[in-house]
């Protein structure tokens, strides 16, 4: 893998959510990740009543994810192919305290909904943190040269 897939799925990892939406859309509703960097999918679980769902259900679309954390130094547009999933197994393997607080009979709630993203490309942008930032302005001030804001990089997956 390389240094910056690398940077990504390991930076992805430790970010609890995003904004997801189709891109035949302008709508984007928060959304928690569930990362698998060897099949470069994310995971979703969401209810079947969801207008995301609504609109999968005519079959895969194009979709964007949104992160954005400063503590974790990524920043990142993510594409991909939206589509639904009914992997009981993938959705054993994910569900959590999280997934749970919002569906009362587990995973086998019948509102329970698995969106899979096979990702396509990302624009990346990976900084050190606030820290590192307040540094680079500061310096950029005194030496009067432009401040290092951290790696930008295109991903294809």
């Amino acid at each position: 893998m390389s240094d910056h897939k690398e940077t990504f799925w390991d930076r992805l990892e430790d970010i609890n959510a995003g904004m997801l939406g189709l891109n035949a859309t302008a709508r984007f509703l928060p959304m928690s990740h569930y990362a698998d960097d060897d099949t470069n999918t994310l995971w979703f679980i969401t209810a079947k009543g969801t207008d995301l769902v609504k609109a999968l259900q005519s079959g895969p679309q194009d979709g964007t994810y949104i992160v954005s954390s400063e503590k974790k130094g990524l920043y990142a547009r993510i594409a991909g192919r939206l589509s639904l999933s009914d992997d009981k197994e993938q959705l054993d393997e994910l569900w959590n305290t999280v997934a749970s607080s919002w569906f009362e009979d587990g995973p086998q709630d019948p509102d329970v909904q698995l969106v899979r993203m096979d990702l396509t490309d990302a624009e990346v942008w990976a900084t050190e943190g606030s820290l590192s930032f307040l540094y680079e302005i500061a310096k950029s001030k005194v030496t009067g040269s432009k401040p290092d804001m951290g790696d930008h990089f295109s991903l294809t997956f």
